[in-house]
């Protein structure tokens, strides 16, 4: 077993003058830090007080999980002869925010559009799809589940 670790810096960058002396007194605002690659500016949701021209850990998540299951995707298309020209995920998160219990993601639907060669079988393309969830780190670490409307297509 090969253990991977990853690193990231949060730094709030919202205290204000007065802090968190309450709820409507600080800014949402934080960054992300990775050594040796671009910050990222974070804020929460709007509808949290949020700004909502950051990124916030909602939208994040959504794309972390697209991004993996894409990427294991196309490993998968290249090791079985499927030769992908194009891949755009539309994603969606569905998150409930609820009374009396706990906010959760209820679940996230990848719904990418992909184009792949005309030598390329639709059908093989089309079940990887349920092997690269099985493989994605992302979806993996989940308590929702990650639910597949690829689109498939000829280029």
């Amino acid at each position: 077993m090969t253990d991977h670790h990853y690193h990231t810096r949060v730094a709030w960058t919202g205290a204000g003058d007065a802090g968190t002396k309450t709820y409507k007194s600080y800014s949402r605002d934080y960054t992300i830090s990775t050594d040796g690659k671009p910050a990222i500016l974070g804020s929460s949701d709007p509808a949290f007080r949020g700004d909502p021209a950051r990124h916030n850990p909602e939208d994040m998540l959504v794309a972390s999980t697209s991004a993996c299951h894409m990427l294991w995707y196309l490993h998968l298309c290249a090791v079985n002869n499927v030769v992908v020209t194009s891949y755009i995920d539309d994603a969606e998160g569905i998150m409930v925010e609820g009374k009396g219990i706990t906010s959760r993601f209820e679940k996230i639907i990848l719904r990418p559009r992909i184009k792949i060669t005309a030598g390329s079988d639709i059908a093989t393309a089309e079940k990887l799809h349920a092997v690269a969830n099985k493989e994605c780190f992302i979806a993996n670490s989940l308590n929702c589940p990650v639910e597949h409307e690829p689109t498939i297509e000829w280029d």
